[in-house]
């Protein structure tokens, strides 16, 4: 099982030139958290939280201002092929149809034309679109982008799955969807996932810990345990799930945590 820590991590950016060391701002402080590749861990918070920040040093995107995070013990000084990462904005090559787009990070590691081709239409197959592998991307809808966009992370063989609000641009009935969708290949593909969220509904659903962060700067708030994506991989509607009793007492008290002290904040 793979392991991906973070360990006292904080992150500043610099100031603007001319400002010195006071206009730097702390975007997180203090956090300390472990991620197994059999979890997937939704990270919610309101604005301002450092979310993203904390996926893009997950990603090695940019380096901790202190502290370290570190893959099965070996620090993250990068972008590697062991993370992936799926954005909002499918990210796709618009000059390549859906097969080369997947096949893309196999070419990057020298891999033959036959060979990665057929990989491709494998991952085409197994996101459900096994006829649009010559399909441009304007040909594709937004709910069938994501999906190619989540195969060609898939491609890598990654150890973690990296989701900065994928599901984010897609319309609700797409996107209750794929979130079926996207717990049924995460599964069957081994890799943990870290998921960016503003949807407290998507992270309980899809989670099973879920992280709340505090803004300004972004502090781990607590950490809370879920079991909806189960029973959803073990044959529930999502619609069932979300109608539950439970789930209702926790997206109420989820909120709660999450936006205590907003107010206190737009009055100061």
């Amino acid at each position: 099982m793979s392991i991906l820590t973070f360990r006292n991590v904080a992150l500043r950016y610099p100031a603007r030139p001319g400002r010195g060391s006071a206009g730097e701002k702390l975007v997180l402080d203090g956090i300390n958290l472990q991620v197994a590749s059999d979890e997937l861990v939704a990270i919610i918070g309101r604005s301002g939280s450092g979310k993203t920040s904390l996926l893009n040093l997950a990603a090695g995107f940019i380096a901790p201002s202190a502290g370290t995070i570190a893959l099965d013990g070996e620090p993250v000084r990068g972008p590697g092929a062991d993370r992936a990462v799926v954005f909002q904005d499918d990210a796709l090559y618009p000059w390549l149809d859906a097969r080369d787009n997947i096949a893309f990070p196999l070419k990057l590691r020298g891999i033959p034309l036959a060979e990665r081709r057929a990989r491709a239409d494998a991952l085409l197959a197994r996101v459900g679109l096994t006829e649009a592998g010559d399909r441009r991307v304007w040909e594709l809808s937004g709910g069938m982008r994501q999906r190619v966009g989540i195969a060609r992370a898939l491609a890598a063989e990654p150890r973690f799955l990296l989701l900065d609000e994928p599901l984010g641009a897609l319309d609700a009935l797409t996107r209750t969807r794929m979130q079926e969708f996207l717990l049924r290949i995460k599964a069957e593909s081994g890799a943990g996932a870290i998921l960016i969220t503003h949807s407290i509904e998507e992270a309980l659903l899809l989670g099973t810990r879920i992280v709340v962060l505090s803004p300004n700067p972004g502090r781990l708030t607590a950490e809370i345990e879920a079991g909806f994506n189960a029973e959803v991989l073990n044959g529930a509607s999502v619609s069932a799930v979300k109608a539950s009793p439970l789930f209702k007492r926790m997206h109420a008290g989820l909120t709660g945590l999450i936006h205590s002290g907003a107010d206190e904040e737009l009055a100061a």
